[in-house]
C-alpha cells in the first residue's frame, strides 16, 4: 500500500514538474519569437494536461471526497486544497484550448499568447491558502510528511506571481492593451518557477520505503 502510494506521489511530482518546465518555457518571449504562435500556445495547453493529471492525482490520495463531519481542520484544508487547485487546473485547460485555438486561427492571431485567467488564478490562491492551513498541524493529517512548510510557501508564492500575470494581462478595453505586458509575461515565469522548484522539493522528500510526502500546488 505505502508502495503505491509513493509511486502515485512521484507521478504526482513530476506531473507538476513538467507542467511548470513548460509554463515557464512559454512565458519566455526569445521562446515565443522563435516558436511561432501556434507552437507556443500548444506548449500552455500541454502544460496544463500535465497540472490536471497532477492534481487528480493529488485529490486521489487526499480521499476524493470531502471528509467526515467533524474533522479536524488540518485534514479539512487538505482535502479542500486539493479539490480547489484541481479545479483551476480545469479551468486552465480551458483558457489554453481557447487560446490554442484562437492561434490556429490566421485572422486572429495576435502573438500575445497564453496567460492565467482570473478565475484559475484565484482558485490557485484560495489552494495555496488552504494549504498553509494545512501545514500548521501535519501530524493530523493522512500522512504526517504530507505538507511541508517549504513546499507550501513556495506554491503560495507561485499563485500570487500568477495571479500578478492574470492582472498584467488583463485588457484594457479603451485601449486594447495589456495593464503590463512585462508582468503577464514574467508573473507566469516567476511562478512557473515557484511550482516546479516545490515539486522537486518535494519528489525529492518521497522515501523509497517509509511514509511518502506530498506535493502542493
Amino acid at each position: 500500500m505505502t508502495r503505491d502510494r509513493n509511486t502515485r506521489l512521484r507521478r504526482e511530482a513530476w506531473g507538476f514538474a513538467v507542467g511548470s518546465i513548460l509554463f515557464a518555457l512559454g512565458a519566455v518571449p526569445f521562446y515565443a519569437q522563435a516558436v511561432g504562435t501556434v507552437v507556443q500556445n500548444l506548449t500552455f495547453f500541454v502544460g496544463a494536461i500535465f497540472f490536471t493529471l497532477a492534481a487528480f492525482v493529488q485529490l486521489v490520495l487526499s480521499g476524493r471526497r470531502p471528509p467526515r463531519r467533524g474533522a479536524d481542520r488540518a485534514t479539512l484544508a487538505d482535502w479542500w486544497a486539493a479539490a480547489v487547485q484541481f479545479v483551476g487546473t480545469l479551468f486552465f485547460n480551458i483558457s489554453t484550448t481557447e487560446a490554442l485555438i484562437t492561434a490556429m486561427n490566421e485572422d486572429a492571431r495576435v502573438g500575445s499568447g497564453w496567460r492565467p485567467d482570473a478565475i484559475g488564478s484565484i482558485c490557485f490562491l484560495v489552494a495555496s491558502a488552504l494549504a498553509v492551513v494545512a501545514t500548521t498541524e501535519r501530524d493530523r493529517l493522512w500522512d504526517p510528511s504530507a505538507r511541508t512548510w517549504r513546499c507550501s510557501w513556495l506554491n503560495m508564492a507561485g499563485s500570487v506571481f500568477f495571479g500578478a500575470s492574470a492582472i498584467g494581462a488583463y485588457v484594457v478595453p479603451e485601449t486594447s492593451d495589456l495593464v503590463s505586458l512585462f508582468w503577464a509575461n514574467a508573473g507566469t515565469f516567476l511562478g512557473a518557477l515557484c511550482f516546479l522548484a516545490a515539486a522537486l522539493l518535494s519528489r525529492r522528500d518521497i522515501p523509497q520505503d517509509a511514509a511518502p510526502t506530498a506535493a502542493t500546488i
